[in-house]
């Protein structure tokens, strides 16, 4: 096989035998090959993924080194390059413009640790290499200023084409805007349900997002006026539900998923997310004790056929750093960032299978 001469045509032709393993087809006629360049004995090329947080990057280098040797011989030296360009099926839109996929981080009851994920998925796909944003549209209880440490930041406002922006708090690399930026932090917020989905609609219109791959939106638990004016107002490319294993966090989170599929609403449901699925103590770090029950989160996928996208364990890090205004990702804490890691590169695989094979979610046109 060595004596075949080595040319582009015929790198494309190895490297067409190479699947993409999420997406079923292969790389070639999926135009993740780019930017191929062959000297005597010496082959590079550039393999760009669905997403920076892609959890078979490896497989995929290792398959396409594969082909080439397989192809051409084993003195052939191989450099595969990997680089990432976020799938979307959004049309960006007149509102936001620049952002390629808008994530719905739904739980059916509160306590289950919605926004500790939230903020920890956010860091730990920005630490991968994708943009990410995140607003906080639990109106009447924000959490994302505490655990970001932002308590005291307010956001500033520019003039964009004549329009008053505001620009969201950056903090870990984190594009955030939240109504505890907006409001004084002692102060009780009563908002009649057109008063909050007013506000959400401006941090999506008035907000200057700029270029996101992924920006999450932090519901508040349940299903709400909140939940109808995020699908009436932007295509939302899916929704993940975070529970715990009781078996009263389960009936909510069904609810939750319910209503994201409703026929007039059809928002996708990318995954699951079981937190506080096990303790583990700090001094023993591989003993899991199941405080709250086990297999809930497996269930609950299971019942409507999704990926259960990650368990979180119980640990007490995970909850200090959230009080401590700091992520637990970003603390060295390897259990913490084990679980987020798997999450978010969960999601990410997910999102880009769902932009694969499904339409562009629409914006809801129901008048309530």
């Amino acid at each position: 096989m060595g004596e075949l001469t080595i040319n582009k045509d015929k790198i494309l032709q190895a490297l067409s035998t190479v699947e993409e393993p999420d997406l079923k087809k292969d790389l070639v006629s999926l135009g993740m090959i780019k930017d191929i360049e062959v000297g005597i004995d010496q082959v590079s090329f550039t393999v760009v993924l669905t997403t920076p947080a892609c959890p078979l990057k490896e497989l995929i280098r290792k398959r396409c080194t594969d082909a080439i040797h397989q192809f051409f011989g084993n003195q052939v030296q191989v450099t595969v390059n990997l680089t990432a360009d976020v799938t979307s099926t959004r049309a960006g839109g007149a509102m936001i413009p620049g952002v390629k996929n808008v994530i719905a981080v739904s739980s059916g009851k509160g306590g289950v640790g919605k926004s500790t994920v939230t903020a920890n998925l956010a860091v730990a796909l920005h630490k991968a290499g994708a943009k990410v944003g995140i607003i906080d549209a639990d109106i009447s209880g924000p959490s994302m200023p505490v655990m970001f440490g932002a308590e005291d930041m307010q956001p500033a406002i520019t003039q964009i084409d004549g329009k008053n922006m505001i620009n969201p708090i950056q903090q870990f690399g984190i594009k955030i805007i939240s109504i505890g930026f907006l409001t004084p932090a002692e102060s009780a917020i009563v908002w009649r349900g057109p008063m909050a989905s007013q506000a959400l609609r401006q941090f999506f219109g008035d907000t200057n997002w700029g270029e996101l791959d992924y920006l999450l939106i932090d519901l508040p638990p349940g299903t709400s006026d909140i939940h109808l004016t995020l699908v009436q107002t932007v295509p939302v490319t899916g929704a993940i539900i975070v529970t715990t294993p009781q078996k009263v966090a389960l009936a909510d989170a069904i609810k939750g998923v319910q209503m994201f599929r409703q026929p007039q609403i059809n928002v996708p449901v990318l995954g699951v997310v079981e937190n506080m699925a096990y303790f583990t103590p700090a001094e023993l770090p591989e003993n899991k004790y199941y405080l709250f029950g086990s297999g809930g989160g497996q269930q609950l996928a299971d019942k409507f056929d999704v990926p259960l996208l990650g368990q979180i364990p119980i640990v007490q890090s995970i909850r200090e750093a959230g009080d401590a205004g700091k992520p637990a990702f970003l603390n060295d804490e390897p259990v913490a960032q084990a679980a987020f890691r798997q999450v978010a590169e969960a999601l990410a695989q997910q999102v880009a299978i769902r932009n694969a094979n499904v339409a562009q979610t629409k914006r809801v046109e129901i008048k309530l």
